[in-house]
């Protein structure tokens, strides 16, 4: 919570909120007065949340500093989900272990009918937990590194191959951390996700870097070009939909324009999946029936 309101307070101009800027300011942004100021409340009561004091702040307050702060939608939902964790009487949200949890038949059909494009289930550590064959093609590299399950944000930061795979790598990997960074504030209690977090502060720079920035996002649809081994560059529509049956959990779907060169470069790599993974029994992952 310091680091983060903190961060965001650097962010915010005096000029932004209409205040004079001076010409004596020894911080970057508002100072906590202003802050305070702005959000209506007093300079004691907000510099012990900014110290971690969160704890039982009501909504309206939460609210206050949001707008104080200029929050957007994400940042501010990052606040609130923050200040729960803080509350006593926090109820830790519904967890899985990733290297346990399996699809439920219906929903292996479900990702399976969708043949145009990728289809894929991930929790909020980016684990690919379910996915249709398209998906585990598309995603060969993340499968075909050592280690379960299969996991985006590894391959982005520990992969070499992540370079060539996405031609705009720095903002896949600023999309990464802040998806990260969301979901460390929603479950901060899940040894899972602090064990990955771990594991790439120490083996990735350019993770550290990123992770100290207190970014967040929401990431629920958009688009991305991708490099991919066998059909080369695709340029792909997303659209992310949180899962009402399995709290936390999100299905993506990608699709190419209709007519363009990236939806042939699909229809290839999908005639590709069909025979690589023809053998593949049912319900047993694409990795352990192929040697990529």
């Amino acid at each position: 919570m310091r680091e983060f309101l903190t961060s965001r307070r650097a962010k915010v101009t005096p000029e932004q909120v209409g205040l004079p800027a001076g010409t004596n300011r020894r911080v970057a942004g508002l100072r906590r007065i202003e802050v305070a100021t702005l959000a209506g409340i007093s300079i004691e009561y907000y510099t012990r949340m900014e110290r971690g004091a969160i704890s039982g702040a009501s909504p309206e307050v939460l609210d206050s500093i949001a707008r104080a702060l200029r929050l957007d939608d994400a940042e501010r939902a990052h606040l609130f989900d923050l200040a729960h964790a803080a509350s006593p009487v926090a109820r830790p949200p519904r967890r899985r272990n990733s290297k346990t949890w399996l699809a439920h038949e219906s929903l292996q059909w479900v990702l399976d009918a969708v043949t145009a494009g990728p289809a894929f289930v991930r929790n909020g550590r980016m684990d690919l937990l379910a996915a249709n064959n398209l998906a585990r093609a598309f995603y060969l590299e993340v499968y075909d590194m050592p280690g379960q399950p299969p996991n985006i944000a590894r391959h982005t930061f520990l992969d070499e191959r992540a370079r060539d795979f996405y031609p705009d790598w720095d903002q896949i990997a600023e999309t990464t951390v802040s998806i990260l960074r969301t979901e460390a504030a929603r479950d901060p209690r899940n040894k899972e996700l602090h064990d990955l977090i771990g594991e790439l502060s120490t083996r990735s720079e350019e993770f550290r870097r990123r992770w100290g920035a207190h970014n967040v996002r929401h990431h629920g649809t958009g688009s991305k070009t991708f490099r991919h081994p066998l059909v080369g560059e695709v340029a792909l529509a997303y659209e992310g939909l949180e899962m009402a049956a399995e709290p936390g959990l999100t299905l993506t779907i990608y699709a190419a324009e209709p007519g363009s060169s990236s939806e042939q470069a699909l229809k290839l790599l999908a005639s590709w999946a069909a025979t690589e993974y023809a053998a593949a029994e049912p319900g047993m992952p694409a990795e352990e029936t192929t040697d990529h």
